[in-house]
């Protein structure tokens, strides 16, 4: 697929080089920080250097009085208590984090994970019955919650109070709580709103400690859960969640908790772990419990208290891992062939498929398969009990939740995010929610949005790149949205070294050194693009996009560009 080179040169030079004489740094350095929004000295020591004391305090965030209140009330007379939350990552480690907290200070609680098939995401009614049957009269619930008015009400009308830590947008109205913790609400202060749900959680604890002057050192271990929670639903990398994702990472570096001990190990994980390691190693066992099987799996492998126990619960979690891969490979290659068979596809400019035989706990890992393939906004159902069930994906610069929306009138349930949705409806109703869907999405993308795109922060001439500017860049980290890895452009480099395939599967990746005028070589690996290894030839000048990174390779570490694309010169 081609991609379209976006290259970000809003940056002003006078700016850039009052920052670069402020922090003795060069101008490559000076205008990715001003990208961030870095203009001064102490911005960029704060960006260098988080601290614990940047974050916020926690009670300027709505209700959270109400919330600290309720909890010391039920502590105080001996309620039970009941820990709620999603079955995805996000859920599950803001249930670990909150349980094993309070587990602390009160013994009086448990924690509910709801079944993806039979009560599907969110708070359910089968979940308030079991609250009222075993006698709980108090349900914290985390990363879900914020549009559950019926269920709040009835639960009110069973006797049980809910406090709603959630971070998805609000609807018109939210539940009637004793208290609902959700920044995103507009009558909110909090200074930031991007807080992922296991956020929302140590927020809560924070404001726990601070109202009976518990020490912050004691919490601080919780934060490799905030950090994984924080990579995995794809929350921006910045402001308050770049501090807790940083010193999270610092803890999972360090002294990571037993169940954390044992994916890493089983993941055959480097020791340095990144947020990426998360993305694609840590957080999709975790993810695959609730996908496959229980999501109760992942919770009791993320508040293990021995290497044992945790060991138990991740052989379950691997093994359900492993039959994830398994349905996503071929409900990918299912799908994939529908549209491949389908031509009418091919014209539209979004993708709707239907298959009451797929697995429900892939289907959204799949879409994102076939935007891979096939660039454009993406919906994959399946049945479940009776109903059409589906998961949405989108592309760059299109609210896929926007025209989900517009299309209420033909579900039963929707929510989510601007990238990613969930949704459900009646089967008969498919065909007219194809139909509509695509008409509002054609009426409303942008053709650019129909092409993948490399963001490019600015040019490096390869000749001033030096070791000390990879030592600064190396403190960006920890990288994601909002903080992206910085991608840059070389213009005119040539084959140093002959291009080789390399890959043990399909050999379908490139292996090379460059130079550009005055600079030594450069290693690099293209993934994916072994296709262009005919037109690399030596003497004829290319452009490159690359990331920046450490290449060990029998104990000898070295720069390596990680090529994201190559522009033949004609």
């Amino acid at each position: 697929m081609e991609k379209r080179w976006v290259e970000n040169n809003h940056s002003d030079k006078t700016a850039i080089d009052r920052l670069a004489g402020e922090l003795n740094v060069n101008a490559v350095v000076a205008s990715l920080l001003i990208k961030r929004g870095i203009h001064t000295f102490d911005q960029a020591r704060d960006f260098f250097r988080p601290s614990i004391l940047h974050l916020h305090d926690p009670f300027l965030m709505k209700d959270m009085e109400l919330a600290i209140n309720r909890i010391n009330k039920a502590i105080t007379h001996n309620e039970r208590i009941l820990i709620y939350g999603d079955y995805d990552v996000d859920g599950t480690t803001s249930v670990a984090l909150t349980y094993t907290f309070f587990k602390t200070q009160y013994d009086h609680l448990d924690f509910y994970i709801p079944d993806r098939y039979k009560e599907g995401y969110g708070i359910s009614t089968a979940g308030i019955d079991f609250a009222k049957e075993h006698g709980f009269s108090l349900i914290i619930a985390l990363d879900c919650g914020i549009k559950a008015n019926d269920k709040v009400a009835y639960a009110n009308s069973l006797g049980i109070d809910f406090i709603i830590c959630d971070h998805h947008l609000p609807g018109d109205t939210v539940p009637d709580a004793i208290a609902v913790l959700d920044p995103k609400q507009k009558d909110c202060e909090y200074p930031y709103d991007e807080l992922s749900g296991c956020g929302i959680g140590f927020k809560l604890v924070q404001a726990y400690c601070q109202f009976h002057q518990i020490d912050m050192d004691t919490i601080l271990p919780l934060l490799d859960l905030v950090a994984v929670s924080i990579a995995s639903d794809i929350v921006p990398l910045t402001g308050e969640n770049r501090t807790l994702a940083y010193f999270g990472l610092q803890q999972l570096n360090s002294n990571p908790r037993p169940g954390f001990k044992a994916l890493m190990n089983i993941a055959a994980t480097k020791t340095d772990l990144s947020i990426n390691e998360i993305v694609f190693a840590i957080g999709p066992r975790i993810n695959a419990a609730g996908r496959i099987d229980d999501a109760k799996h992942a919770v009791n492998l993320l508040i293990a208290k021995d290497e044992q126990t945790a060991f138990d619960f991740c052989e379950i979690v691997d093994s359900k891992n492993t039959e994830r891969r398994e349905f996503d490979q071929s409900i990918t290659l299912s799908a994939l062939q529908l549209i491949e068979e389908n031509f009418d596809l091919h014209q539209k400019k979004s993708t709707v498929l239907f298959d009451a035989s797929w697995h429900k706990g892939v289907i959204g890992i799949v879409a994102s398969r076939l935007i891979e393939k096939h660039y454009k906004p993406t919906i994959i159902l399946t049945e479940s009990n009776g109903l059409a069930a589906g998961s949405a994906r989108s592309v760059n610069g299109f609210d896929i939740y926007e025209a989900i929306s517009a299309c209420s009138d033909l579900l039963i349930q929707y929510g989510g995010h601007k990238y990613a949705a969930g949704l459900t409806m009646q089967i008969d109703q498919i065909p007219a929610f194809q139909e509509k869907f695509e008409e509002i999405v054609a009426a409303s993308i942008h053709d650019d949005s129909l092409q993948a795109e490399i963001a490019i922060e600015c040019e490096m001439n390869l000749a001033e790149f030096s070791t000390k500017t990879y030592a600064v860049l190396k403190q960006f980290a920890p990288f994601g949205p909002g903080n992206m890895k910085p991608i840059f452009i070389s213009s005119n480099v040539q084959l140093a070294s002959p291009a080789q395939l390399v890959g043990k599967q399909n050999n379908n990746h490139l292996k090379f050194s460059v130079v550009q005028q005055g600079s030594y070589a450069f290693d690099c690996i293209a993934f994916g693009l072994g296709n262009l290894k005919d037109k690399l030839v030596p003497g004829i000048p290319f452009d490159i996009c690359y990331t920046i990174e450490e290449n060990t390779w029998r104990e000898k570490t070295s720069i390596q560009l990680n090529i994201k694309d190559i522009r033949i010169q004609s």
